[in-house]
């Protein structure tokens, strides 16, 4: 009994020696780096360098594996190419840095430490929705009005719809027609669907350097296929000259579509979402089964 608590005497002792004095500066000083890393998280988010990050998740996995099984040239490749990747990161998201740096500065205080911008709304990419951006695709096919369809997925494209004007309405094929119809303000550029909205038109998307681009083919056709390269997005893409429709999708264009052949590709969009989040389902509802198990 006597060693038991010596024990317990021991690690009190233990514990009031190791543990510091927290000041109030200290408190405030740690809101404050949460804040900063929270908003530098969101901004991440809601640019490519979401896609980078999960990249350099993986490269440090796999270093930390090397790490472990001695790996020593790995590791000394590693060592040596870190600066220069650092570097190398500076200077190809210099506009975001340089966006992000700006956007801070026309913020106010209070509305950076209250910031809205990690609010998730749930809104899925429906049958209705397809059917609308079909429909409003081959009438503007009939008569060649040239249009620009950008279906978010999983890659944000805040950075892209920050170029555009908000618009912000449910997608319906008169909105996306009065949108491209010719000689109205905003049937230039692309628009770029989020869920079931048209969150913003005269957009401004990146052009592909692919050089197996067919020339006849011009700069709608290219900027489809560089977002789909920058992001997973889909795009559909009439032609203002031939009234063809294409789809973009994966740095690959599919041209001269029908409307069975653009359902099967919008139906792709549905069928992944509806399956991804059913598997969340299924897991969430596999975990209430547990736990009520675990009650019993």
């Amino acid at each position: 009994m006597e060693i038991v608590t010596r024990v317990f005497e021991g690690m009190k002792t233990y514990l009031v020696q190791s543990i510091p004095d927290i000041r109030s500066t200290d408190v405030i000083e740690m809101m404050i780096i949460a804040v900063i890393l929270y908003n530098v998280m969101l901004w991440i988010k809601n640019t490519r360098a979401w896609a980078l990050l999960k990249g350099i998740i993986v490269l440090l996995a796999f270093i930390l594996i090397a790490y472990l099984f001695h790996m020593d040239t790995i590791l000394w490749l590693a060592n040596k190419t870190v600066n220069v990747g650092i570097i190398a990161l500076v200077i190809i998201f210099q506009p975001e840095l340089r966006r992000a740096l700006e956007q801070l500065g026309q913020k106010k205080m209070l509305t950076f430490l209250v910031s809205d911008s990690g609010k998730v709304v749930e809104n899925r990419f429906s049958n209705k929705t397809m059917n609308e951006i079909m429909k409003a695709t081959f009438e503007m096919s009939k008569v060649k009005t040239g249009a620009l369809i950008v279906i978010e997925r999983t890659t944000p494209l805040a950075e892209y719809e920050r170029t555009g004007i908000e618009v912000d309405g449910l997608v319906t094929s008169q909105l996306l027609l009065n949108i491209f119809e010719h000689n109205t303000p905003l049937h230039d550029g692309a628009v770029i669907v989020r869920g079931n909205r048209v969150v913003a038109a005269t957009c401004y998307l990146p052009l592909s350097d692919n050089m197996q681009i067919s020339k006849e083919l011009g700069t709608r056709h290219r900027a489809g296929v560089g977002i789909s390269e920058a992001s997973d997005s889909i795009t559909v893409i009439v032609s203002e000259e031939t009234g063809n429709v294409s789809v973009a999708f994966e740095g690959e264009l599919k041209r001269e579509l029908t409307p069975n052949t653009l359902k099967e590709e919008l139906q792709r969009l549905i069928s992944e979402k509806e399956s991804a989040r059913g598997h969340k389902l299924k897991l969430l509802k596999g975990w209430q089964k547990n736990e009520k198990k675990a009650d019993k």
